[in-house]
């Protein structure tokens, strides 16, 4: 695995952002694959700022959800489709009819699963796919023990992850739905470049265990080193636990400057 520390998470979110430029100026009508939560807001906002100064046009660009909840109906505020919606597709100059993803208030949820593949492989698959990562290793709502091989599925939620996520829903734990869809990780291996951009020391433990521990399920994450181009981008913090810092700094220092990431 590719492994590129950076100085904070404002360096790391417009590393990623110039990755998924140069993409687009290969490659006009790439399909994005884009994950929700704090982490990748700077990639959003600096991926925003090149398009506002017409450093890269995004009007071509296609972009892919990675999960959503079940059961909230449409347009509520909290569904992942609203959350995208506001944080990347509207700041990008984008409609929604360049947006791929899942009804999450499908009457047959395992059909919109399957539609949703179906989807994806008409799109071309996807281009770049960004993930965060969960203390526990997470990706997506792939849980510890999840199939290496899984596909688009349904998942229920921990009671802890329903904790977690309360507070975008007033606190209330019973207002945060039990159940998702999800990419699985098979799903998301089969993104031609995948990057993972993690930031705090909260997830060190987890980044070392994604890349320098063994592939297992009990650390979905670390399935990212079955593939053919994996990308991890992390702060000072979140690579406090890597073993192998100097290696990672070398490599990346002597990298072509064609080749980014």
């Amino acid at each position: 695995m590719e492994v590129v520390i950076v100085p904070d998470a404002r360096a790391g979110g417009e590393l990623v952002a110039e990755a998924m430029a140069q993409l687009l100026r290969r490659k006009p009508d790439a399909v994005l694959g884009v994950a929700t939560g704090s982490t990748p807001l700077p990639v959003y906002e600096a991926l925003a700022a090149k398009v506002r100064s017409g450093a890269v046009d995004v009007s071509r660009a296609r972009i892919a959800q990675l999960d959503e909840y079940v059961g909230l109906p449409a347009g509520h505020p909290e569904s992942y489709r609203e959350v995208l919606r506001r944080q990347v597709v509207e700041p990008l100059g984008l409609g929604m009819d360049s947006f791929l993803g899942p009804d999450g208030a499908a009457e047959d949820m395992q059909a919109e699963a399957e539609a949703y593949e179906r989807a994806l492989a008409e799109a071309g698959g996807v281009d770049l796919q960004l993930l965060g990562i969960g203390t526990d290793g997470h990706i997506a709502f792939n849980e510890p023990c999840s199939s290496l091989s899984s596909r688009t599925r349904i998942k229920t939620l921990t009671e802890q992850t329903r904790k977690d996520n309360a507070r975008f829903f007033g606190g209330d734990i019973a207002q945060v739905p039990t159940h998702v869809i999800t990419q699985g990780i098979g799903t998301i291996l089969d993104a031609r470049h995948v990057v993972l951009l993690a930031t705090g020391e909260s997830k060190a433990e987890a980044v070392a265990a994604a890349v320098e521990g063994p592939v297992a399920a009990v650390c979905p994450a670390s399935a990212l080193q079955l593939h053919r181009h994996a990308t991890v981008v992390v702060d000072e913090a979140a690579a406090s636990k890597l073993k192998h810092t100097d290696y990672f700094r070398h490599v990346y220092a002597n990298k072509p400057a064609w080749q980014g990431l």
